[in-house]
């Protein structure tokens, strides 16, 4: 018996009433996805916990950390690597950028599509003694290829997207680039933000060991702010200039050496002191996720067969010659699906007006279900969408 989208997305509604997915048409799972009922549990026991705690909620809290680390783990397939947290990925790249060795390697390699914690911060390094290579991302299918040939001697790292944010495509040959990479011992980083819990990955399968890994939980997780990660090799020894005093937990037991301590690993990265509230409704998500089974497997299911649906809709009415459908394979994508038009952002203010949210980025319409998006909402959707167009 085949597996049925539509029942799994039906089963799935109720868990969400707090966000009022029935009375709004939600296509926005690419950037904020609704958070299940039960999150409001964890929210509510780390209160409880500061509360009856005070201090002493610590251990607890890093309880919750370390499932949150595990839930990231397994959505990667990846029993090697080890994971920061973060409340943002841009702390967690801060520390990592600040571990480069800029001053004798002042180049860092990136493309044109990248998400702007990192666009951002690259482009501020450029205005110093910083080189930065931007590569455009189309063609996307040479672009691994590209990034690798463009490196050079004074090359400190290579960082890219493995799903373009703004497209929804998912940048092929990565595990080439991983492997020369790890064999030149030139650091790669990836930012897996729009593959994470949406697109099955086993990381040993596809990456070298050595490759590290920016992400967070804002999307398809449905974690919510504050679950963001970085991941490390085991054996990293780097040595951030950006440091908290949270990475002098893996050194408590050494002898001072007469210089600032790192441990290897996650620990070198660590920051500070933080709102562990976060981590606990994580948790519950996590929890919530392995009860309904919705593995990362279950989930691509039920978005493709979404993303299917919607684009058969759009297919099904006339648009004007300045609309672009998309057309891709839909193996090929993330998990939304991007219609170009120079109408976008007014199109998603007019869309707003009628209850369905959506966003764009420059002329990218950007339509994410999640899986308590109905059919029938889809079809909706799309009605109003080519009333706004026409």
């Amino acid at each position: 018996m085949s597996f049925d989208w539509h029942t799994a997305v039906a089963k799935l509604k109720p868990h969400y009433q707090q966000f009022s997915v029935d009375d709004r048409i939600l296509l926005t799972g690419h950037s904020h996805q609704a958070w299940p009922d039960v999150a409001l549990e964890g929210q509510l026991q780390a209160w409880q916990d500061a509360a009856l705690h005070v201090d002493d909620k610590w251990n607890l809290a890093f309880n919750q950390a370390e499932l949150v680390r595990q839930g990231f783990a397994q959505r990667l397939g990846d029993a090697s690597g080890e994971y920061v947290l973060g409340q943002n990925t841009q702390e967690l790249l801060v520390r990592w950028l600040s571990a480069l060795p800029l001053l004798e390697q002042p180049e860092l390699i990136t493309t044109d599509g990248e998400f702007h914690s990192l666009r951002r911060l690259l482009a501020r390094l450029d205005e110093t003694q910083i080189n930065l290579v931007c590569i455009p991302t189309e063609p996307v299918a040479t672009l691994a290829e590209r990034l690798w040939q463009a490196r050079s001697s004074k090359t400190a790292a290579i960082l890219c997207s493995m799903v373009l944010f703004k497209t929804g495509q998912q940048v092929p040959h990565l595990n080439t680039l991983s492997q020369q990479c790890a064999t030149a011992q030139l650091p790669l980083l990836l930012d897996a933000y729009h593959l994470v819990n949406i697109i099955p990955f086993k990381f040993a399968d596809t990456l070298h060991n050595d490759t590290f890994v920016v992400g967070g939980g804002y999307k398809y997780c449905q974690l919510g702010e504050g679950n963001c990660f970085l991941r490390v090799p085991p054996q990293c020894d780097w040595r951030p200039l950006v440091t908290g005093w949270y990475a002098e937990f893996a050194t408590l037991n050494q002898p001072p050496q007469g210089e600032v301590a790192y441990g290897t690993g996650r620990w070198a990265f660590e920051g500070s002191t933080y709102d562990p509230t976060s981590h606990y409704r994580a948790a519950k998500v996590w929890q919530f996720f392995d009860e309904q089974q919705l593995d990362v497997d279950t989930l691509r299911i039920i978005n493709l067969g979404q993303l299917a649906y919607l684009r058969a809709q759009l297919a099904d009415y006339h648009w004007p010659d300045s609309v672009t459908l998309p057309n891709e394979p839909l193996e090929n994508l993330g998990g939304f699906l991007v219609i170009k038009t120079p109408h976008a952002a007014q199109w998603v203010e007019q869309l707003r007006a009628a209850n369905i949210w959506s966003d764009s980025r420059g002329d990218n319409l950007r339509l994410g279900p999640a899986p308590y998006v109905s059919a029938q909402h889809l079809s909706q959707a799309v009605e109003a969408l080519h009333r706004i167009a026409t």
